[in-house]
Formats: C-alpha cells, structure tokens, sequence
C-alpha cells in the first residue's frame, strides 16, 4: 500500500493542508479589523467558502484534463497567491485586497480536499479505503501543525498585525509543492473523461449508489458542522471557561482524524455501507448526548461521537463513491460530490446560528436527532428505489 505516489500525496497533505486550521482562526480576525462596518468582518472567510462552492467542480474538470500533480500545483500556487495578497492587504489597510486573497486561498482549499481520491488512485484497488482513512487521518497533523504555527507566526511583522501568519501559509504554499512536483500519476484515464461530452447529471440519474454515497457523505458532514459550529459559544453561555471549550473542540478534532488509522481496515473487513451508517448511528448518539444535559462531561461526550461519527459516514460514503464509479466517470461527479459537501456545509453553518440562537443548545440536539434519523430515512428509500429502477 505505500507506494511512492501515496507517501508524497500524504507529505503533501499536511502541509498543504495546514492552511485550513489557521484560516479558520485567521479569516475572522483580519476581517474584523479591516472591516469598513461590523457586520462585514466574516466577509472574508465568506468570500473564501462561496469560491469552494464555486471552483469546486472546475478545479475536478481540470485536474481530468490535466492530471492531479497539475491541479495540486495550481492549488499550492492560489495558496502562495492568496497567503502574500492577504499580508499585503493588512499592510496597506485594503479590506477589498483581503477579501480577493480570501478568494484565491478558498480555490487553494478545495484543491487540497482532492488528495483523498488522489490517494485512492495511488494504490491498488483492494487499499483504497485505507490510502482515504490515511489520508484524511494525516490530517490530523496538519490540525494540530496549522494553529501552532499560526501562534509563532502572527506577530512576524508587528506592528502589523496577523500579516506573518498569512505569509507562514504562503510559505506552506511553497513547501508543499515539492513533493506534489515530484508526484507521477497516471494521467490518461482522466483525460478520456474530459473528452467525454457526458455530465455528472447523466452518470448519476443511471448509479444509485454513487447517488447514496455523496448523501452519506453530505449528511454526516452537514450534521457535524450543525452541532460544532455553536459549541464554544454553547459552553460558554453555560459558564465554561474559553480554555474548557477550547479542550472540547480539541478532542473533537482528534476523534475527527485520528480513528482514520484505522477505518480502512474496518470497511475492508465489514463493507463501505455498514461503516457508513455506523458513522449516523454514531452521529445521532452524539445529538442525544448532547439532548441530556449540559455538563462538561455530556460536551465532551457529545463532540467525541460527533467527531468519530462523522469520520465513519465520510470516509465510508467517499470509499462507495470511488468505488461506483467508472476512471472516466470520476473527474466530473467527484466535483458535483464536493461541491454538495461544500453546499451542505455552508447551508448547516447558518442553520445552526438561526437555530443556536432561537432555540439553544439543547433545542438544537433536540431538533437535530429526529432530521438526522428522517434524512436518513429519505437517503435510504431514495437509494432502493433509483436501484429498482436501474435494475429494472
């Protein structure tokens, strides 16, 4: 299973994917003191998440035309690209200027999440579903690399504040193109797929189970984002400290990517589909958890399930996808697949501030619980009867 292709993938990875960590940190803060007016200080990190929404079937299309090791080195340059800009920005005070880099650094980010299937091509088929539990796994590093880095980092060029940061992901930019440039994948499978005048709509309409597997990846990431995104401020209304939150997020992010050691081997051993819904069963004891009360002990809990639970319905639902699907096939439904990733992100993001806010922590568990379980419902009834018909 280690192949070459799959270790450089892996290097490249976590460097590369050390950018998103400190962008989540960085995109608030540069924006609120940049900002014309207070309510434009997410613009930034906005701007940054419409542009995955865009770029992402594109960026696919292009790397069917031209191979991965092109598209991972256009990704490392938009990072470069966008982490000097955003310096630049903070320098000359240009809250426009820093919203155009937040634009160049989304396109950066969706490159990066295409080195899972990138991983899965590097191996033969029968390690597919570990190179993807390692290869999301290994992004653990970067989760714990990005933040460290961003504290040594922020005050490089004081009195300009933040503006070190964003030139320290520049430099990730640069460090993660080597081992992409040294990358030998093969290229020709996706090129045929670009000549091929068919759209994702018609493959999909025809493959039931690709179908299923973008809505169990869509609604494993969708409710994760529902129920991480308020915690902190959750906890702190209930009278944490910043610090305790913080710890909580912590261990959400390591039970995101560290079970993916060893979630390949258990889809090896039980099949894509049971861990897949592992993962929502998981997901609806993490809403239930955090139904029952309010303590530490229940966020700690709540947000561990929630990070394991949506590893499995991730890594599950992206190994049926690469596995439903043709070489040709690929470039064209993998960006439909991570553009409705990035859509359902963005869409359960603000459901759950409208939520949060009118309805609290516990209304939100409440409320999540039941959809989780009918979404579930409507996946899984929808699946069977697309398979009926494409039996019949």
């Amino acid at each position: 299973m280690l192949t070459r292709n799959f270790l450089l993938i892996l290097l490249a990875n976590i460097v590369l994917g050390s950018a998103m960590p400190m962008l989540i940190i960085l995109g608030g803060l540069a924006g609120g003191w940049l900002a014309p007016h207070v309510w434009l200080a997410t613009a930034p990190p906005s701007t940054q998440m419409l542009v995955g929404i865009i770029v992402a079937t594109p960026v696919s299309l292009f790397m069917g035309r031209f191979g991965r090791r092109a598209g991972f080195l256009l990704g490392a340059a938009m990072l470069v690209f966008g982490g000097v800009f955003a310096a630049l920005a903070l320098v000359l005070q240009s809250f426009i200027l820093l919203c155009l880099a937040h634009a160049a650094l989304g396109a950066a980010l969706i490159s990066v999440n295409y080195f899972r299937f990138a991983a899965s091509e590097a191996v033969p088929a029968e390690h597919r579903a570990q190179a993807i539990s390692f290869t999301l796994a290994s992004g653990l590093v970067a989760a714990l690399l990005g933040p460290q880095l961003f504290n040594e980092a922020k005050d490089a060029l004081a009195p300009i504040p933040l503006a070190g940061a964003y030139l320290a992901i520049a430099m990730l930019g640069v460090l993660g193109a080597l081992p992409v440039w040294w990358l030998r994948m093969p290229a020709s499978p996706l090129k045929v797929a670009h000549r091929r005048a068919e759209s994702a709509v018609r493959i999909l309409s025809r493959n039931p189970r690709a179908v299923g597997a973008i809505g169990l990846a869509a609604l494993s990431q969708a409710m994760m984002v529902l129920l991480m995104t308020p915690t902190p401020l959750a906890m702190i209304g209930c009278g944490f400290a910043e610090g305790q939150a913080a710890d909580v997020i912590r261990w959400h992010v390591v039970a995101m990517f560290a079970p993916g050691f060893f979630t390949g081997f258990l889809i090896r051993r039980f099949g894509g589909t049971r861990i897949a819904v592992l993962g929502l069963v998981l997901l609806f004891a993490s809403a239930l958890t955090a139904w029952s009360g309010i303590g530490l002990l229940e966020f700690y809990g709540a947000l561990v399930l929630l990070g394991v639970g949506w590893n499995f319905g991730f890594i599950g639902g992206t190994h049926l996808l690469q596995a439903a699907l043709s070489d040709e096939e690929r470039p064209l439904v993998q960006g439909v697949n991570d553009t409705l990733l990035a859509v359902s992100s963005s869409g359960a993001s603000l459901l759950s501030g409208v939520l949060f806010a009118g309805i609290g922590w516990t209304g939100l568990a409440a409320v999540s619980a039941p959809v989780l379980v009918l979404l579930a419902l409507i996946l899984v009834l929808r699946f069977r009867r697309r398979e009926a018909v494409a039996r019949a």
